[in-house]
């Protein structure tokens, strides 16, 4: 693939990856036009984002398992296909049971997307660029609550909520085209990042425990932040979307800062999140009534949350022990558990302790990501500089010099 294409490639798939999030969170922001139209609560119209996200846990893996050996083109393609069929029939729903039916399979198209699209997108590249990539083709994503759910709401409120849904139909539709257009057809094993750099099974597990744990520290209060902002700190419902518009802003200017350092600092990539994710959320615990604080926090919160999200797809193509797509299935799976549970876990201690304690809970669990991997990281420094020392003691070295005896000047 020559450069131009494969940045063409990167382009379409990050329009994707902006299409797939904005469709997951769109029904948050027209919430109160969908419960209506269909007869439903709002907790029911709820569901349709915490639903989706559950399915995504259930079906990563399964699906990279079924498609591993499908093409690329023909693959992505027909997933984004899919994508456009189930966002028409949202769009064409007349009752809750189709809309969410069309929920479900968008969300499967969306496991599957996530599963491959990485390492797909990251293939053309040298090794050495890979994670500047990874952090371009996830700037789709980051972008999509800062624009796409706004845009989508806004296109919601002023044509119908049904128009909202149409519109993504039409992306999908045209990135389908785009891929069948630029990617080559190709056996996913002969892909140039089919395979981690540096495989490690153990390291993996202990990336994907980490990933969900950090991600469901970040939800904890991410998911319940509106009421925190409202009842701890005090601003004005007025203000909320500015606020929010800040988190997403901040979480775009994360997701290029760690564009320059993923490939040359991969483990301090996933540290540094951490570390400004969790002084972030102890701070919004303690600082919660403090509005300038608070603001500047929660722009912290959004920025690490991008960033590790970046770090992790990163390094996962470095320490996949097989093939990278199943364990790009297998991040999904674990960044889709960490939203799940860190929902799960604020939802259970809104009602009884109220919002401001979300962010210390969101804190311990980030902290402890940061702890598991900053310990793994000792450890294996430690490792490499005992093996180091071994082929340098003077033991090691008179077993090696007659092997190399005759071969000096020539090596």
């Amino acid at each position: 693939m020559s450069p131009r294409r494969a940045w063409a490639v990167l382009v379409a798939l990050s329009l994707a990856a902006f299409a797939f999030i904005t469709t997951e969170l769109l029904p948050v922001g027209l919430l109160t036009h969908i419960a209506p139209d269909l007869d439903r609560s709002r907790s029911q119209v709820g569901l349709l984002v915490s639903g989706y996200a559950i399915v995504v846990v259930l079906a990563s893996v399964p699906l990279a398992r079924l498609t591993q050996r499908i093409p690329r083109r023909q693959l992505l393609g027909v997933t984004m296909l899919l994508f456009a069929a189930a966002n028409a029939l949202a769009a064409l729903a007349s009752t809750y049971a189709v809309l969410a039916g069309s929920r479900v399979v968008t969300a499967l198209a969306q496991a599957l997307f996530w599963s491959i699209a990485t390492a797909t997108v990251t293939g053309p590249f040298p090794a050495a660029v890979r994670g500047r990539v990874v952090a371009l083709f996830a700037t789709g994503a980051t972008l999509a609550p800062v624009l796409g759910v706004p845009l989508g709401t806004w296109l919601g409120q002023q044509a119908g909520w049904r128009t909202a849904f149409g519109a993504l139909a039409g992306v999908g539709l045209a990135i389908a085209v785009a891929v069948f257009i630029l990617l080559p057809s190709y056996p996913p094993a002969a892909g140039g990042a089919a395979r981690g750099t540096a495989p490690d099974g153990r390291r993996f597990v202990l990336l994907l425990v980490a990933t969900a744990l950090g991600i469901g520290g970040f939800m904890t209060l991410q998911t319940y932040v509106t009421p925190f902002l409202l009842d701890v700190t005090g601003f004005a419902d007025s203000v909320l979307a500015p606020l929010l518009f800040v988190s997403g802003a901040a979480g775009v200017v994360g997701t290029l800062a760690a564009a320059r350092t993923l490939d040359s600092r991969p483990t301090a990539s996933l540290l540094a999140p951490l570390s400004i994710g969790a002084a972030s959320l102890f701070g919004l615990y303690a600082l919660g009534a403090l509005r300038p604080g608070v603001v500047a926090l929660l722009a912290g919160v959004g920025l690490a949350y991008a960033a590790f999200g970046s770090a992790v797809q990163s390094r996962m193509l470095q320490l996949a022990p097989g093939s990278t797509d199943m364990a790009s299935a297998g991040v999904s799976t674990a960044f889709n558990a960490g939203i799940a549970g860190g929902s799960l876990l604020g939802g259970g201690l809104l009602p009884t302790l109220g919002p401001r304690p979300l962010a210390l809970a969101g804190g311990l669990l980030t902290l402890a990501a940061f702890a598991l991997l900053a310990v793994d990281a000792r450890r294996s420094r430690a490792v490499g500089s005992a093996s180091a020392s071994t082929l340098g003691s003077p033991a090691t070295a008179r077993e090696i010099t007659p092997a190399r005896t005759g071969t000096a000047l020539h090596d």
